[in-house]
C-alpha cells in the first residue's frame, strides 16, 4: 500500500463545509497527495466509474440525498475493482440502523460527528494497519470470497468454518457460511447458521432477512414474517425486501399474511412518504384497497402537493364500497385530469351503486365519448332509467 502522504483520498459529504474541514484535517497531518470530493454517493460513484483516478481511501458521510453512504458502500463492495478500498463512514449518530447497515455492507469503520483531527488520524491509521496486516478471520473470508467466485462452494465452506474457528464470536463468518449452504440448497444448515449469527449479533439485519426467506420456503409463514419484522425494526430502509416478500405472498393467495407484512412496512416508515407511496401502490395493484386507501389518505395529508394520488384514493375507496367518499374525492379532480376514462368509469360505477342515476349517466356518457365500445359504461347507461 502507498505511503500515507502519497495516497488519493475521496471525500463524500453533502455539506460543503464538512468536505473542506476533512480535507483541511488531512492536509494538517500530511495525509494524502490528492483529494477528490463528491456531494453524494451518486456523484462519488460517477467519479469512480469515469476512471480518471482510483482512491486509496474513502471517507463518506452516512446520510446524503440521492445516494446514501451505505448505498455507495454497497456498490463499491460489489465491484471487483473497488471493493478492497478502505471505507470510513461518518455519521451524526451511531444508532442501531447505522450500525446494522454499515455492518451489512462490510464498512471498515465509522466515527461520529463532531470529531477532531487526532481522532481522524487514529481511525485512518487503525484501518490501514488492519488492511496491511489482516487478522486470520479476514484472511479466511477473503479466501472464501475467491473460492466462491470460482464456483468452489465446498472449498469456500471450509474457509468459512476456519474463520469461525479463528473467531466464533463474530456473526459474519456464520452469515457467510449460511449463504454458502443456501447455494447448495441446504436449508437446514443454512437456518442453523443464520440463527447463530443473530444470537451473536442482534443487529445482523441480513441474517434476519435470510431467516425470513428460509422459513417462507419451509412453509412457516408466521416465522418468516416475524424475521422480516425484526429486520425492519433494526433498519427500516430494508422495506424493499419486505415488499417483495409481500408480493410473493399475494401470488400465493396469502392475502392476510401479505397485508400484515405491508402494515409492518408502513408502521416502521411512518415519516417516509416515498416508502408509503410505494406500499400504497403495491396495495392498490394487488387489491388491498383498505390499506391502500389509508396510506393514500395519509400521504396526501402529509404532502398536499401529491394531489395526483387522489385518483387512486378515489378508485380504491370505490372498490372497497365507500362510494360516498369516493365520489367526493374523484369529483374534485375530474375537471383537472382531461379525458381520464378510468376515473370517469369509476365515478359512473360509484353513482350507479349509490342509486343516483343522473350522475351515473353523466359519467358513463363521458366514457362512451372516449371509447364507444366500453361495455361497462353501456350497461350503466342501459340501466340508469
Amino acid at each position: 500500500m502507498k505511503p500515507l502522504a502519497e495516497m488519493n483520498f475521496l471525500i463524500v459529504d453533502d455539506i460543503d463545509n464538512m468536505r473542506r474541514s476533512i480535507r483541511a484535517m488531512l492536509k494538517l497531518i500530511n495525509y494524502g497527495r490528492r483529494y477528490y470530493e463528491a456531494a453524494n454517493g451518486r456523484e462519488a460513484w460517477k467519479l469512480l466509474e469515469e476512471g480518471e483516478f482510483t482512491p486509496d481511501f474513502i471517507i463518506s458521510d452516512y446520510n446524503m440525498p440521492q445516494m446514501s453512504g451505505t448505498e455507495l458502500l454497497a456498490q463499491i463492495r460489489a465491484s471487483k475493482k473497488f471493493r478492497d478500498i478502505p471505507f470510513l463512514m461518518i455519521t451524526a449518530e451511531a444508532n442501531m440502523e447505522v450500525v446494522a447497515e454499515a455492518a451489512e455492507h462490510d464498512v471498515d469503520a465509522y466515527m461520529t460527528k463532531p470529531f477532531v483531527t487526532a481522532s481522524l488520524e487514529q481511525k485512518i491509521n487503525e484501518l490501514l494497519e488492519k488492511a496491511n496486516n489482516p487478522d486470520p478471520v479476514t484472511v479466511h473470508l477473503q479466501n472464501l470470497r475467491e473460492l466462491r467466485e470460482k464456483g468452489d462452494i465446498d472449498g469456500a465452506i471450509v474457509e468459512a468454518k476456519l474463520a469461525i474457528k479463528a473467531n466464533n464470536i463474530s456473526s459474519r463468518p456464520y452469515r457467510e457460511l449460511g449463504r454458502l449452504y443456501l447455494k447448495k440448497g441446504d436449508l437446514d444448515n443454512g437456518l442453523t447458521c443464520f440463527q447463530k449469527a443473530t444470537e451473536i449479533n442482534r443487529l445482523d439485519v441480513v441474517s434476519y432477512h435470510y431467516l425470513g426467506q428460509i422459513y417462507h420456503r419451509m412453509g412457516q409463514t408466521d416465522k418468516a414474517i416475524n424475521n422480516f419484522a425484526k429486520a425492519m425494526e433494526i433498519s427500516p430502509r430494508h422495506y424493499d425486501r419486505a415488499i417483495n416478500f409481500a408480493d410473493l405472498l399475494i401470488k400465493q393467495k396469502k392475502i392476510k399474511e401479505a397485508e400484515k407484512v405491508l402494515k409492518l412496512v408502513l408502521r416502521n416508515n411512518a415519516d417516509n412518504i416515498e416508502i408509503k407511496e410505494t406500499v400504497a401502490d403495491s396495495c392498490y395493484q394487488n387489491g388491498l384497497y383498505d390499506l391502500a386507501a389509508k396510506a393514500f389518505r395519509e400521504i396526501i395529508k402529509q404532502d398536499p402537493e401529491r394531489s395526483y394520488l387522489n385518483k387512486k384514493l378515489g378508485i380504491a375507496l370505490h372498490r372497497k364500497g365507500e362510494n360516498n367518499e369516493a365520489t367526493q374525492v374523484m369529483e374534485k379532480i375530474a375537471d383537472k385530469v382531461g379525458d381520464d376514462q378510468e376515473l370517469f368509469l369509476a365515478l359512473a360505477k360509484s353513482y350507479f351503486e349509490m342509486k343516483i342515476p343522473i350522475r351515473a349517466d353523466k359519467w358513463a356518457t363521458k366514457v362512451i365519448r372516449i371509447d364507444p365500445t366500453n361495455q361497462e359504461a353501456r350497461e350503466i347507461l342501459n340501466n340508469c332509467f
